[in-house]
């Protein structure tokens, strides 16, 4: 795990639940096949150091299927086709920034190097099945991210899409940060308000007003 989180976090990689945890993964990954591949479990952290983070966006599980998760939320590999929850929140933005271009690919790794964490709250998942590492340990360990989050840093801006996110509200200081709550991007429930939710402008108007730099939304091709 990237140091400045080892230094956040890492006694909580010593508890007797991510023990188990890891017995578990260590089967899993042995006799199924699981994503992300083991090496990209802690990618979102790899590529968003603790003290860098400006924004969270919370996602639930990584995707399922062959070559689509590579350890950060929403985002895929470049060579794959993009999912229809991350077409939309494309569409978000270009709704808030006419200007933006939607990119050719799904890979998010540049937004993750500007300071958002892509957070799953489950990071691994075994081929074609959902939820199918829900109730590993996961779940307490990233609950355990973001209420370390929200204690040691200040005026970060969460991104909460869909019921499961927003039940994570109850772990954010609101008098430390700032909480952005909407539908899921999912074509199930986009319509009803995701596309027109303008926390992408939002976001940037956050970060100039409290002095840090704007998110750069447009990938690279």
């Amino acid at each position: 795990m990237e140091k400045s989180w080892e230094n956040a976090v890492g006694s909580e990689l010593q508890k007797p639940y991510m023990n188990e945890l890891r017995t578990f993964l260590q089967s899993e990954y042995k006799s199924k096949t699981i994503f992300p591949p083991a090496k990209l479990i802690f990618q979102a952290f790899d590529k968003t150091p603790f003290d860098q983070i400006k924004v969270v966006i919370l996602g639930q599980d990584p995707y399922h299927r062959q070559g689509q998760a590579h350890g950060l939320a929403f985002s895929v590999q470049e060579h794959v086709e993009i999912p229809p929850s991350l077409r939309n929140i494309y569409l978000a933005i270009k709704n808030d920034y006419p200007d933006f271009v939607i990119p050719p690919h799904g890979n998010l790794s540049y937004w993750a190097e500007q300071g958002i964490l892509l957070l799953n709250t489950v990071l691994t998942v075994r081929e074609g099945q959902a939820g199918s590492h829900h109730g590993r340990g996961w779940e307490q360990f990233t609950d355990s991210i973001i209420k370390t989050i929200s204690e040691r840093r200040e005026k970060i801006i969460f991104l909460l899409w869909g019921s499961p996110a927003r039940r994570k509200e109850a772990l954010i200081d609101r008098k430390k940060h700032y909480v952005l709550t909407s539908v899921h991007p999912s074509p199930l429930s986009a319509y009803r308000g995701f596309l027109d939710c303008h926390h992408f402008i939002e976001t940037n108007r956050l970060l100039i007003e409290n002095g840090r730099k704007a998110i750069d939304w447009q990938i690279p091709a």
